[in-house]
């Protein structure tokens, strides 16, 4: 008989998710579109999206960048509340 059990979740997903809802909520104060969140920054929008959602893990190269388009220090995006 087989021992199945379910598939370990990744906890970096929650983390990502987090991280795609700081960079929500700051893009909306800044009174941004994704479309010109990506376009300042040389992005697809469904790649700002992916971000959004958890779906992605950006480098930090990437996060830092959407930092400085968003006037936000990067520790704001990344910190733990």
């Amino acid at each position: 008989m087989s021992n199945k059990s379910k598939p370990m979740r990744d906890p970096r997903a929650e983390d990502l998710r987090r991280l795609g809802e700081k960079i929500r909520d700051q893009r909306r104060h800044k009174g941004l579109t994704q479309e010109r969140l990506a376009e300042s920054l040389g992005l697809s929008v469904a790649y700002i999206s992916l971000i959004e959602r958890g779906g992605r893990n950006p480098p930090y190269t990437t996060v830092v960048a959407i930092a400085r388009a968003l006037e936000a220090p990067a520790s704001r995006l990344v910190a733990e509340e």
